[in-house]
């Protein structure tokens, strides 16, 4: 069952419930514990335009969300710099200086986050962030928000033999934790990341951050939200712990 962000919370109720007694929750890093987005979008565009690409004319957001938000940076590479791809290997790995440079100064949570947080810490699941963001990155990101010490794991796309949307890096957190993919759920909001997780056999919560929400549901994810504020998320956790989640899952 697939429930949008417009339908009303008494659907999304059960949407979770047949994951107890959960065992873990894994989380995508850029737009799904922060708002990255616009940094991104921010740093591509003024680079681009910097190498004359697309003829100086800057890239738009909708072109930013269709060919580069959520994929892997080597198939950015190709994407944009298709007679030199170690060309765009280059650019891009100056890019992701730039981001850093602008998040470490501009980082923020998404709505919400540290209720979840709390909420996961009080009945003791497992947790691992599962993101394509270089290390670096993921790094930065996750001890800006004061995040380093609550997951017990990062995968890395790079690490990986396949990035998202491959199923790879979420099955590779599942051996990680050593848990089952029956008793975990994903947080994402991405279309390549909702692909990677339904296809790893996990429901994924999608997060409608930046990206179209027709987009996400394309994609199937098991519920959509605004943020981690949304009265349909809390809903369906309490439901979840009515089944018994909450009492089974730290055995």
């Amino acid at each position: 069952m697939t429930i949008s962000s417009s339908e009303s919370s008494v659907d999304s109720k059960s949407c979770l419930s047949k994951l107890s007694p959960l065992q873990a929750v894994l989380f995508d890093v850029d737009g799904t514990l922060c708002d990255t987005d616009p940094l991104h979008y921010y740093a591509f565009r003024e680079m681009l335009q910097e190498i004359n690409f697309n003829g100086g004319v800057p890239i738009t957001e909708e072109f930013f969300i269709e060919n580069i938000a959520g994929k892997h940076n080597e198939k950015i590479a190709p994407f944009l710099f298709p007679d030199d791809v170690q060309r765009g290997l280059k650019f891009l790995d100056d890019k992701e200086a730039m981001f850093r440079r602008l998040a470490s100064q501009q980082i923020t949570p998404i709505n919400g986050l540290y209720k979840l947080k709390k909420w996961i810490e009080d009945r003791g699941f497992k947790r691992a962030a599962v993101t394509n963001a270089p290390r670096p990155n993921a790094e930065l990101m996750i001890s800006a928000l004061g995040l380093s010490d609550f997951f017990e794991a990062v995968i890395v796309g790079d690490e990986c033999e396949q990035a998202k949307p491959h199923p790879e890096p979420y099955l590779k957190a599942l051996d990680v934790l050593k848990v089952s993919k029956d008793h975990t759920v994903i947080f994402e909001d991405s279309f390549s990341g909702i692909t990677a997780g339904v296809a790893a056999g996990m429901p994924v919560v999608g997060l409608s951050t930046r990206n179209p929400e027709n987009l996400l549901m394309e994609a199937k994810p098991t519920l959509l939200i605004k943020d981690y504020e949304d009265p349909k998320l809390w809903a369906a956790l309490e439901e979840l712990d009515k089944k018994g989640g909450v009492e089974t899952a730290t055995n």
